[in-house]
């Protein structure tokens, strides 16, 4: 079975951390790329300057408040765009705000995923998602 590829759009470097090491203890084969904000994560899955060979991600799990783009213009984006729009998207933010839980099931996020305050339920909110996501649902092929 090939490696799971995930994109973390993430700007804070602790979360990042955190959730490079919660998906290390995950059983299942993956690869995590990491964009710090949704300009850069555009450039990654539309493969330009340095993302020339990027991999297409399976699913992107997505910050919200973020320098430069934050992640619903992200997602309003990717929804828009024909050759993206079929890649799950997670947001996983800090938020609890209802009009932020709304607006990103408005703009078809997958799922959002409030952050826990705990770094123990930090990592298990990590290992959850990567159990549900890898190895119960479907997702979709990949197109050439």
């Amino acid at each position: 079975m090939k490696p799971i590829d995930i994109l973390l759009v993430e700007d804070n470097p602790a979360d990042i951390l955190l959730t490079e090491e919660a998906f290390e203890e995950a059983d299942f084969e993956h690869r995590l790329h990491v964009a710090k904000d949704g300009v850069e994560a555009l450039a990654f899955l539309r493969h330009e300057g340095a993302y020339a060979g990027a991999p297409r991600p399976d699913v992107i799990l997505m910050d919200l408040n973020m320098p430069r783009m934050g992640g619903l213009e992200v997602l309003d984006i990717l929804k828009e765009d024909e050759a993206l729009r079929s890649i799950p998207v997670i947001v996983l933010t800090t938020s609890r705000a209802e009009t932020d839980i709304w607006r990103s099931y408005n703009l078809h996020a997958n799922a959002y995923i409030p952050k826990p305050v705990s770094v123990s339920e930090f990592v298990e909110v990590i290992r959850s998602f990567g159990n549900f996501w890898f190895t119960k649902v479907a997702l979709p092929p990949h197109r050439s």
